[in-house]
């Protein structure tokens, strides 16, 4: 089997399922697991100036900046990222695994079955669709399926249940409360975070207070997450690592429309990790969330999260 990802979550779906060895393409950003670094690359960022490897989102340029550019660019109708059509021709994939949950994030699969008709043999599209956790482990269901690998897909979503589970009866049986919860998706403008991240919080043992689960992400005014009441903020911009998220909560803390949150614990997340990617280890950050909300239950939040103001404080507990 020769399968072509053209998105971080479903490299690392592939990886999961011990099948990294039939990769033979991936996408700009992959960047997990490490040993997949060599793989050609066979997409890349139409935005001049944001990057086109790994970590573009850690580029220079302001997060007000890149937004303005995403708008551009969407205005004119100009696709966000480019497929490398000789690259990918040249490596005869069988499966060409895509999405359709954000153009925003990735590759259009419209743009994918557009190629796809000009390749010889036409390969198998496999087009990840999850906007909630069940959505997500339907997906890895998909692509272990055209792996022909439906029994590790089966095991290995089981063990992600049975990791969510652990979490769940802890949570039940100290009858813990529910912090109130804020995710921020990007810094400038604001978004609140969506899809599966306000079921990870549930889980986790929190309220989201600016989404459901399975809603897209949206702006918000600051003035309309203050309002929400929140205990804890996180601060977690898509496509960002633990240091840009860091860097990009003290910005928004540094604003005037943002001081009310400085009476609030504020964590940054490795996004690209914990929460932006539709893939395995947003079990990962479900589990960094129940550290983060409940460190009396679940010990204190791994590397991938990082507190940020203030440096020790109670988290707030709601009655």
């Amino acid at each position: 089997m020769r399968l072509l990802s053209l998105l971080p979550a479903a490299t690392e779906i592939v990886a999961a399922l011990g099948a990294g060895d039939e990769l033979v393409g991936i996408s700009h950003d992959c960047d997990w697991p490490p040993d997949i670094a060599d793989l050609p690359r066979v997409t890349r960022s139409a935005l001049a100036g944001v990057g086109a490897g790994v970590g573009e989102a850690d580029s220079s340029l302001e997060a007000a900046a890149i937004d303005e550019l995403v708008r551009s660019h969407a205005a004119a109708g100009a696709p966000l990222f480019d497929l490398l059509s000789d690259e990918i021709a040249s490596l005869c994939p069988d499966v060409i695994v895509t999405q359709c949950v954000c153009d925003v994030c990735a590759i259009s699969e419209a743009d994918v079955r557009a190629l796809a008709t000009r390749l010889s043999p036409v390969p198998r599209i496999v087009t990840m669709a999850g906007g909630t956790l069940d959505g997500v482990f339907q997906d890895i269901a998909s692509v272990a399926a055209a792996l022909e690998r439906d029994a590790e897909g089966r095991a290995f979503v089981a063990g992600l249940r049975d990791r969510m589970r652990v979490v769940h009866e802890r949570l039940r049986a100290a009858r813990a409360p529910r912090p109130r919860v804020a995710v921020i998706e990007w810094e400038d403008p604001p978004f609140a975070a969506g899809h599966w991240v306000p079921e990870l919080v549930h889980r986790a043992g929190g309220t989201d207070v600016l989404a459901r689960a399975g809603d897209h992400s949206r702006e918000i005014a600051p003035g309309a997450v203050e309002a929400a009441a929140p205990d804890v903020l996180v601060v977690a911009p898509c496509g960002y690592s633990l240091d840009a998220s860091a860097c990009s909560a003290r910005t928004l803390l540094g604003r005037e429309s943002w001081r009310w949150a400085h009476d609030l614990p504020v964590w940054a997340l490795d996004a690209n990790a914990l929460l932006s990617r539709g893939g395995p280890r947003l079990i990962d950050g479900l589990e960094t969330i129940a550290r983060i909300l409940h460190p009396s239950l679940f010990g204190v939040p791994a590397a991938g999260a990082s507190r940020v103001h203030p440096a020790s404080a109670p988290v707030p507990r709601s009655p």
